[in-house]
This record gives C-alpha cells, sequence and structure tokens, in this order.
C-alpha cells in the first residue's frame, strides 16, 4: 500500500530551482515560435505555388483538348453539311431524271396504236425505270454512307487523340 504524508508531517526541504534559468526571455520564446512558423510558411508556400503551376498546366491541357474537340466537331459539322447537299443534289437529279422518263412515256403512250403496243411500251418503261432506281438507291446508299464517314471520322480521330487510344 501506498502511505501518503500526513497532514501535519513537516516537509521535506528542497532546493527550489532557480525560474529564472528555466524560463525563457520574451524574445527566445518569440524567435522558438517565429522560426517554425516562418518554415510552416515557406512549405506551404511552396505546396501553394506548386499546386497553381500543376493546375495552369491541367487547364491548359484540358483547354488545348476541348479547342481540338471543337474544332474536329466544325470539320464535322462542315462534313455534314456537304454531304446532306451532295445527297440532296443526287436525288433532285434522280427525281427529274425519273420525270423525264414518265413524260416520254406518256408521250409514247399517245403514239401507239393497239393495246398489244401499249402492254409492250408499259412493261419497257417499268423494267427500265426499276433499273434506274436500282441504280439511284445504289448511288444514293454510297453518297449517304462516305458523307456519315466523313462526318464520323474527325469525331473518331479526336476522341482517339484524347484518350490517347491507338485507332
Amino acid at each position: 500500500m501506498a502511505s501518503y504524508p500526513k497532514k501535519n508531517a513537516p516537509r521535506e526541504s528542497a532546493v527550489e530551482p532557480d525560474l529564472d534559468d528555466q524560463v525563457p526571455s520574451v524574445e527566445e520564446a518569440v524567435a522558438a515560435v517565429v522560426e517554425p512558423a516562418a518554415e510552416m510558411q515557406e512549405s506551404v508556400r511552396t505546396a501553394l505555388d506548386k499546386s497553381v503551376t500543376e493546375s495552369r498546366a491541367a487547364f491548359a491541357r484540358v483547354k488545348a483538348s476541348a479547342d481540338d474537340a471543337a474544332s474536329a466537331f466544325e470539320v464535322s459539322v462542315a462534313a455534314a453539311k456537304d454531304g446532306v447537299l451532295a445527297i440532296n443534289a443526287k436525288a433532285l437529279q434522280a427525281l427529274r431524271a425519273n420525270t423525264e422518263a414518265s413524260l416520254d412515256f406518256v408521250k409514247a403512250s399517245f403514239s401507239v396504236k393497239t393495246v398489244s403496243e401499249l402492254v409492250a411500251l408499259q412493261t419497257e418503261f417499268a423494267r427500265k425505270q426499276a433499273d434506274a432506281m436500282s441504280a439511284q438507291a445504289k448511288d444514293l446508299g454510297a453518297l449517304a454512307r462516305k458523307t456519315m464517314l466523313e462526318t464520323i471520322e474527325p469525331v473518331k480521330e479526336q476522341v482517339a487523340r484524347a484518350f490517347k487510344i491507338v485507332v
């Protein structure tokens, strides 16, 4: 068991140390606080400078990537516009050819003398129109495919560059 000194027991006299030796002066206390604070400020400043530099570099990369993407979309839209104009021109050309063929058929049908000549003329016209429409559909399909590829290619290349994927 621990024994505790009694209340009225005489205390041992110990030599009390000189407090002036243990307590630093105000200047020493300030210096002891200021030096680590200055080191902390410098390390925080260095970290912030590094962070700002890295953020600026990242922003520059993102901005360049966004500019490249915008350019790719502009090229893509221009290709789509040109393709649609070409498809419309081809469709109008087919419409004109079909209309002229129909008018020629009507003119020729007025000059027939018998029903058998009219049936032969109608059969020939239908065969020619089927061939013509098949060729027109193939041409329009090929033009639409070409337009689609030209429209998608710039965006596809930009996405590949942005994600560094080899296509």
